[in-house]
């Protein structure tokens, strides 16, 4: 694992290859075909700690804090995680089916409407403090609601339901 000090990552150079991939030129002329971004706390703190790992699954180049990182490279990295991190942000509960699950909901998220089957009142987990949620749906599909006391008065209740 190749883990540069924080000042070496001006040197390092991010473009994608033919196929759209990212590809890693470290500052001493190592090139990474493929890599592909992970954060280390993807939900909780997104800019602390990236991982850019190599194709053979290898951690190339450990990041403290997307800052650090020259501009363009973020760019690219930000394109890629976009794509892979799809948690869309629960705006609005529009409707319930039912007080028990499983039970479909009606959602208005930051991506457009939305529907979810929540299979079991633990697919609702708390994040950091009492009011960041995260909410898995039948399908795999997570939806994000930072802070619940920030919903509508309706939503609140239809939430409060569950939890």
């Amino acid at each position: 694992m190749y883990q540069a000090p924080q000042s070496d990552l001006s040197g390092i150079r991010m473009q994608r290859n033919a196929h759209g991939r990212l590809v890693l030129t470290l500052a001493d002329g190592t090139r990474h075909e493929a890599v592909v971004p992970v954060r280390a706390f993807p939900i909780t703190a997104p800019e602390d700690g990236l991982s850019l790992v190599a194709a053979d699954g290898k951690e190339a180049l450990w990041v403290d804090h997307m800052s650090h990182l020259p501009a363009a490279a973020r760019t690219l990295i930000e394109e890629d995680l976009a794509v892979r991190e799809f948690i869309p942000t629960i705006e609005r509960i529009v409707k319930v089916s039912g007080f028990s699950t499983p039970s479909t909901w009606d959602l208005e998220t930051d991506r457009g409407p939305a529907q979810l089957v929540l299979k079991a009142e633990e697919d609702i987990r708390r994040l950091s403090g009492r009011t960041n949620l995260l909410i898995t749906g039948q399908d795999g599909l997570q939806f994000r609601v930072p802070d619940s006391t920030a919903l509508d008065r309706p939503s609140r209740k239809l939430l409060e339901r569950f939890l």
